[in-house]
């Protein structure tokens, strides 16, 4: 009794010590404690250090089932004895045991406090084995509102797969479950029914016939994290071939479900094309070690790192439709190219905090119109994504909230990628942009990051001060607009609805002829050659312009 009542008032003291940013949340935007739990480095995740996980789990389809445990290793980095680990409902935490002896659990919401027996040394490295079991939430609408799919196949047969982005993994397995920390590396053990084969991320290590059942086991030799881990279950049929890029040679393996064959041998012909290109502009895929897989599911898809996710139905576009409307969007298959795009821009380099998921999002948006830059050239790749402005709506910021597991508005995508094509516009020199775009996957290989890295990376890369333009652009949701007028041979402008000190070169044409302006919040006036000139605005600037 004394015991537990020591450790309901270090919980107590750790909870209160969240309480004030937990109450200015509630006010601002009707956050929870739990979002605070879930979207927080809370005191019992910072002190251990994630070194590798072995997940095992059975997936019992006619109940929409799972059990299994994780065995997890970490390293001390600060004496604590009270550690956090994640588990949503309905699943349950049934036992957890450090080398043999079954510990307690504080169970708060979807947040369990472990309370360790053993003295957690500083350096040393420690292991836990966490039991659980449960219905796990099921998909809504996967892969937005994820968890479990449970469909079947024209055949009949069970067709399953995971989805977890934003929700957190936490939603089908027990885990650390904050982008911070990534697992160095891990094993995913899956048993299915003897008649299913089940696709997860890594290299296949092993296949063990139990009867009724089939256990799969996959080890991921790179840190993933833990949204990037997925199982895929089906009556599947696999095809592969090799790529031979810049670390060498490369598998690429496809999983498809079976009377799908003969048309994805003819339909997957984008993947190899999607690597080259990408290896072109970012560098070795980030993988090797682990191959690259594209696996069919019963949803539109997904970056599962070395698993992308694949349920485009086998069509050019976004299931047949050309998002930018230029016809360029029909060129690619969008689910293959956006969704490997990740591989860089998600799972190589990976957001700390779910506010900066514009990492991710926008440069994966802007991969695209690289993809048609490599193939069909510069003017294909401008068109494509102006194109995409049509879905920007402007309503709400970027950036989303800090340590609540809150991302920005959806105008990370279109918005993003239109930053950053006028990012682009701004260095004026493809092959300087193309380094810039490798280094940043070189500089921060298999990290995670802050939009402040990030931004701070591209300012000195581009020699730029490009601080006033991302605060424009991922915190306010206003777009630059040029004001200006021409009187005879007099041109005046500015920039308003801007942000303060914002400051941005633009390219103009002035009867044609291209020019360079570098207009501010105050107004600035230009001789011209000629009276009342045509004066238009480079359409690759994501900005507006008002003539007064």
């Amino acid at each position: 009794m004394v015991k537990n009542i020591i450790i309901f008032v270090l919980l107590g003291l750790v909870f209160t010590k969240l309480t004030s940013a937990q109450e200015q949340n509630k006010q601002d935007n009707n956050f929870t404690a739990q979002d605070t739990l879930r979207g927080s480095i809370t005191p019992e995740r910072i002190w251990w250090d994630l070194t590798y996980y072995h997940l095992e789990v059975e997936v019992i389809p006619d109940q929409k089932f799972i059990r299994g445990k994780n065995t997890v290793k970490y390293k001390v980095l600060k004496e604590h004895q009270s550690l956090q680990i994640d588990l949503q409902a309905p699943l349950q935490i049934t036992k957890v045991t450090q080398y043999g002896q079954e510990l307690e659990v504080i169970h708060n919401g979807s947040a369990h406090f472990i309370q360790l027996d053993k003295k957690q040394n500083i350096g040393k490295t420690e292991t836990l084995v966490i039991y659980y079991e449960g219905n796990p939430k099921e998909a809504i609408r996967a892969p937005w509102d994820g968890g479990f799919s449970w469909k079947k196949d024209k055949n009949g047969n069970h067709f399953i797969a995971t989805s977890c982005q934003g929700l957190g993994a936490s939603v089908w397995w027990p885990c650390k479950d904050h982008m911070y920390d990534e697992v160095e590396n891990m094993r995913i053990s899956v048993t299915v029914p003897n008649n299913l084969t089940d696709i997860s991320n890594g290299r296949l290590e092993s296949i063990e016939e139990n009867g009724n059942t089939k256990t799969f086991t996959w080890y991921i030799e790179n840190p993933i994290n833990n949204y990037g881990v997925n199982v895929n279950i089906g009556d599947y049929a696999h095809f592969s071939e090799v790529f031979y890029g810049e670390k060498g040679a490369l598998d690429l393996d496809y999983y498809v479900l079976k009377h799908n064959l003969e048309k994805a041998k003819k339909h997957f012909k984008d993947t190899p094309k999607m690597m080259k290109a990408f290896e072109h502009w970012f560098g070795p895929y980030p993988f090797y070690e682990d191959g690259f897989k594209l696996v069919e599911v019963p949803y539109l898809g997904m970056e599962h790192q070395s698993s992308v996710t694949y349920g485009n139905q086998f069509k050019k576009g976004y299931l047949g439709k050309d998002l930018s409307g230029t016809g360029w969007g029909l060129k690619f298959d969008f689910i293959i190219i956006h969704e490997s795009g990740h591989e860089w821009f998600a799972n190589n380099i990976t957001y700390k905090d779910a506010a900066d998921m514009w990492i991710h999002e926008s440069f994966t948006n802007y991969s695209e119109s690289l993809f048609l830059d490599y193939y069909y050239g510069k003017k294909a790749a401008s068109e494509y994504v102006i194109g995409t402005r049509k879905a920007i709506t402007n309503k709400a910021t970027i950036i989303g909230t800090y340590n609540v597991n809150k991302e920005g508005s959806g105008d990370m995508y279109y918005k993003g990628g239109n930053l950053l094509h006028t990012i682009r516009q701004l260095v004026n020199n493809d092959n300087k942009w193309r380094a810039i775009l490798r280094k940043i996957n070189s500089e921060f290989y298999h990290s995670t990051v802050t939009t402040k890295q990030i931004e701070d990376f591209l300012s000195i890369e581009t020699n730029i001060d490009l601080q006033p333009i991302f605060n424009q652009y991922l915190r306010d949701i206003r777009i630059p607009t040029l004001e200006y007028s021409i009187k005879r041979n007099t041109l005046s402008y500015r920039w308003i609805n801007v942000v303060d000190h914002f400051k941005m070169p633009l390219k103009v044409f002035i009867d044609g002829k291209s020019q360079w302006i570098y207009p501010s919040a105050v107004k600035q006036k230009m001789k011209l050659d000629t009276k009342n000139p045509s004066f238009t605005i480079d359409k690759n600037f994501y900005v507006f312009s008002k003539k007064k």
